[in-house]
């Protein structure tokens, strides 16, 4: 299918859809996928040591924090895999919401959910933006994303990579801004939010809805800078050298200290095994951690873990492996937090302590 959006200027197109900077992404071959799961199959199903950690969600306080506007304390509120509410400099934020009881097109198939979301979307304050970071069944619910549209008057606004608009009008859903890497969207200071600039990174993964439409839509992460704090949020991602790219790109704005760069990353640290086919596409913790280490982060949440089974390893394994990585690396385990799902994560404003503010 042609890409609507090409142009060959710009070295990530395709005049057929989309590719990684670094390692270009070919989707398995059916003799690796059922290597895989003949593998899988041997070893039988991932036995988790010790249950799920969950704990009841601030719920008084989210719902404080979400009018405070300007006086709003920065914080991070995990819901379940990969969707968590940011609340900072007036804005309520959501990234890849999922609710659904399974990740697949069909809620009788596919990855079940081993623990409830930690909020429902009745218990969420009113959003402002979702962040949407590429078109996988476990980063983009239909059914979540209809509720969350219609739930209120005023719709948040939806971000996301180019290719997404489609998909979103065929459903009545037009609050929609797409972006490609590198491109920005700046919403201008409110008299209760600060502005915000929202930029698109790149990642290492692919795309894909259907079996027909692999590449066709972008993926990527995000970097949102304002006044309070510079946050990033990875999306779905193997290991590269984009990291090192964002740093770089972002660093006439942020300090030059290991931990001058983002306040907060929200990085991936689940569905990682078998190794030689996750690779490419989910970073490990240890491969996480470099990302911590690559972006200078001043602190971490860990996502993308504890609620579908969706590769080999057992559910509660990767904050074990992301403790050991974190303690090889001789960073703090504090900076860079496995939460129980449903906490909620406070830091400082970005000017509280000295790190140069946005521009």
């Amino acid at each position: 299918m042609k890409n609507p959006y090409y142009d060959a200027s710009r070295p990530h197109h395709r005049p057929d859809g989309f590719q990684n900077n670094y390692q270009p992404f070919a989707k398995k071959k059916l003799g690796e996928l059922l290597r895989w799961r003949w593998q899988a199959w041997r070893k039988g199903p991932p036995q988790m040591q010790q249950a799920l950690p969950h704990v009841a969600p601030e719920l008084a306080f989210i719902e404080a924090n979400a009018g405070a506007g300007l006086q709003m304390t920065p914080a991070a509120t995990w819901i379940g895999h990969i969707t968590v509410l940011l609340q900072c400099a007036g804005w309520n934020i959501l990234t890849d919401p999922v609710f659904a009881q399974r990740c697949s097109p069909f809620q009788w198939l596919g990855p079940a959910r081993r623990q409830p979301p930690a909020l429902q979307i009745d218990q969420l304050p009113p959003l402002d933006l979702i962040l949407l970071s590429h078109n996988h069944y476990d980063h983009m619910d239909e059914a979540s994303l209809r509720r969350l549209m219609t739930r209120h008057s005023a719709p948040p606004l939806i971000v996301c990579p180019l290719g997404h608009r489609a998909w979103f009008a065929k459903r009545g859903i037009f609050h929609v801004h797409e972006l490609d890497w590198w491109d920005s969207l700046c919403l201008p200071q409110q008299q209760a939010r600060q502005a915000l600039e929202i930029v698109l990174t790149p990642a290492q993964h692919w795309s894909s809805r259907t079996p027909f439409d692999a590449m066709q839509a972008l993926w990527g992460g995000f970097a949102l800078f304002c006044q309070d704090a510079h946050l990033f949020f990875a999306g779905d991602t193997g290991y590269s050298p984009d990291f090192a790219d964002i740093r770089q790109r972002f660093a006439a704005r942020q300090s030059a200290r290991p931990d001058g760069g983002f306040d907060l990353a929200l990085l991936p640290i689940g569905a990682y095994e078998p190794r030689w086919f996750m690779q490419s596409q989910h970073v490990n913790p240890a491969e996480s951690v470099r990302i911590f280490q690559d972006l200078a982060c001043r602190q971490a949440l860990a996502v993308h873990w504890g609620t579908f089974q969706l590769t080999d390893e057992p559910l509660d394994q990767p904050p074990r492996d992301l403790a050991q990585a974190l303690a090889a690396a001789g960073i703090a385990q504090e900076r860079f937090a496995a939460v129980a799902n449903g906490a909620t994560l406070r830091w400082p404003r970005r000017w509280q302590y000295g790190a140069s503010e946005a521009h």
